[in-house]
């Protein structure tokens, strides 16, 4: 029996940062246009950890939150789908081979740096808190205040659904750069997909790569409830609270960019 691969499971294939060099296969000539992706084809992950840590979620961010941090996981798999089906030299055979609970934790948990609580706690950049407190959940027990002793041990004992280490890893390092939108670089396949998925759900952009029925379904099971002036409004705070933090290299437009996103609240 094949022993799984942890790079490629858990979404630690190199891709390239760049989403013009990801998408650019989509900018040829006679390329299909994406296929409509139901939710059933995207089913949220029924495994002890993905309900422990959805659970979690629902406890601790605020519906908009919540519901952005699901559609961006049913977004972001229609996307590797369509993109794993075209030819791109740029990124390694199998980048999109990686674990859907995997990428269904990251999704769950890349924006639970924003809550106020969280947010109010530490002077760190939000998607850096947030990678820390993921680290805690994943591994620590429910609260998120573990270190991976503790309760977290006695929960892997128990088979109660604890993160391995690699699957941790790779949930963090994809939650701390998925505002990391360069040119330049690799960025692991799990970071590069939440990437995507989160800026289509705040800004519109790589709207090419879903088809319209995918989107509509999505909303529809998912509602923005004011998304929009709500992620503009923790953007906003985040940079008054701290000037220095990682949101402003966003862009003093981003914001606008939200607020003016095609797709955005009703």
């Amino acid at each position: 029996m094949t022993t799984p691969n942890p790079i490629q499971t858990h979404g630690f294939t190199p891709i390239p940062t760049s989403s013009t060099t990801l998408t650019a296969p989509t900018t040829r000539q006679n390329i299909p246009p994406p296929k409509a992706t139901p939710l059933t084809e995207t089913p949220i992950p029924t495994t002890p950890l993905a309900q422990r840590v959805l659970s979690y979620a629902q406890a601790h961010l605020p519906t908009p939150t919540l519901h952005h941090s699901l559609r961006v996981y049913h977004y972001g798999l229609a996307m590797k789908q369509y993109l794993s089906s075209l030819d791109n030299s740029a990124c390694s055979p199998g980048w999109a081979d990686f674990s859907h609970e995997t990428f269904f934790l990251a999704c769950l948990l890349h924006d639970i740096g924003t809550t106020e609580e969280n947010m109010r706690g530490t002077r760190l950049s939000f998607e850096f808190a947030g990678g820390l407190r993921a680290w805690g959940v994943l591994l620590g027990g429910d609260d998120g205040d573990g270190d991976g002793e503790g309760e977290g041990e006695r929960g892997a004992k128990k088979g109660d659904g604890v993160a391995s280490k690699e699957q941790a890893e790779s949930v963090v390092e994809a939650i701390i750069r998925h505002q990391d939108l360069g040119e330049v670089g690799m960025i692991t396949a799990l970071g590069g997909v939440l990437q995507l998925g989160t800026i289509f759900d705040n800004t519109g952009k790589h709207a090419q790569l879903l088809h319209k029925d995918t989107i509509k379904e999505v909303i529809q099971r998912y509602p923005r409830t004011g998304w929009s002036a709500c992620f503009a409004g923790v953007v906003k705070e985040e940079i008054r609270q701290k000037p220095w933090a990682h949101s402003t290299a966003l862009g003093e437009d981003f914001t606008e960019k939200v607020l003016g996103n095609p797709y955005g609240d009703e």
